[in-house]
């Protein structure tokens, strides 16, 4: 269980005049910055910005792009774009091979209890017991051996199970 004050890099907890200096940006540039929809932090109970750590680092970033690749902010947005569905993509992929390990699991216990009840059923002479059959309606006497005394009990041991009306007289459809 998380703690409510448990920090982690997407916490917001920096004012902008900090971010500013943490980032080596202008708090102006920050503004525009979130006008423009590159980096979007938190904000605090009087609407006042919160940056967290993630947040610095994504200024810093686009610093670097806009300084050193020569890229303008459009350009910049789309990269950043790109970086948090990939990022995203990721942890899906992450998260659904995951699933496929636990599914792969299960399907071996799964064929292991299989196996373990056909072995069953090739040593066991009277392998019917295995599966219990519940009938509906009063017990019937034992049907001599190729005949059914009810067409349902058939049904029944096919493993479906018959559909009966009023009276326990079976469905004529």
């Amino acid at each position: 269980m998380t703690s409510q004050f448990e920090l982690t890099d997407d916490t917001p907890v920096y004012v902008i005049s900090v971010a500013a200096q943490l980032s080596g940006l202008h708090p102006q540039t920050l503004r525009a910055y979130d006008r423009l929809g590159l980096v979007s932090p938190g904000r605090a109970v009087g609407r006042g910005r919160r940056y967290s750590l993630r947040d610095i680092l994504i200024l810093r970033e686009v610093q670097r792009l806009s300084q050193e690749e020569g890229i303008n902010l459009s350009g910049i947005k789309r990269i950043l774009e790109l970086e948090l569905a990939e990022r995203r993509s990721r942890q899906l992929l992450a998260e659904m091979h995951a699933e496929v390990s636990q599914l792969r699991a299960e399907l071996e216990s799964t064929r292991a209890v299989a196996a373990r009840l056909a072995t069953l059923v090739r040593n066991r002479a009277d392998a019917a017991a295995l599966v219990p059959v519940h009938h509906v309606g009063p017990p019937q006497a034992e049907p001599s051996a190729g005949r059914v005394a009810d067409p349902g009990q058939a049904v029944a041991a096919a493993g479906e199970m018959p559909t009966r009306t009023a009276g326990n007289a079976p469905d004529p459809t």
